[in-house]
């Protein structure tokens, strides 16, 4: 698969015949988060393995899944293992982040020679997202590069939007200062 036939939403459920057999709520997990991690993934890695890398997710979080259920928070637990399938892939691979050819690749395909120069000036801040501790990386890259809403990214990674909230305010500041951006009050909310 190509980046440019990179589609989500074509995965995005579990066929009828395996929906008959697992348990409904594993199901309808699976529909609920299938194609965020998807997106996740493919921004990771690339769009050649994020496909079997969230098939190896779910296919482990089906074999503990009445282990999951007892989990204090399934979503933080599923996403945990979402993380750890994508590091133990990288490095396998012995492969750095794809977030920053992937962004750049995307904008490229879109268009406008305009979006390019942007994402070219702005190349810097994509290489210190790369940087970021896990959690603040997660937040930014569902945030900014996925556009999921603050509410949205809590339920995906198991956290309370207010920490989804203090996550972006210390990222925006980690980058700011990491690309010599100097934030006045307020200004903080556009970058």
């Amino acid at each position: 698969m190509t980046d440019a036939e990179f589609d989500p939403s074509g995965e995005q459920a579990v066929s009828s015949e395996l929906a008959g057999v697992m348990p409904v709520e594993y199901v309808a997990f699976h529909s609920q988060n299938h194609v965020a991690y998807l997106k996740y993934a493919h921004l990771e890695l690339g769009p050649a393995a994020a496909q079997t890398v969230v098939e190896d997710v779910f296919t482990f979080l089906l074999e503990v899944w009445p282990d999951a259920l007892k989990e204090e928070n399934l979503q933080a637990f599923a996403w945990a293992q979402l993380r750890e399938h994508v590091e133990r892939h990288r490095a396998a691979q012995v492969m750095p982040t794809a977030l920053v050819d992937t962004v750049k690749y995307a904008a490229l395909r879109r268009g406008s020679r305009r979006r390019l120069e942007l994402i070219e000036s702005r190349s810097g801040v994509y290489e210190a997202i790369a940087e970021l501790p896990d959690r603040h990386y997660d937040v930014v890259l569902l945030t900014f590069l996925l556009g999921y809403e603050t509410a949205q990214v809590a339920q995906r990674m198991g956290i309370s939007p207010g920490t989804v909230r203090s996550h972006l305010h210390t990222a925006r500041r980690m980058l700011a200062k990491k690309i010599g951006i100097d934030l006045t009050p307020g200004e903080e909310k556009d970058l």
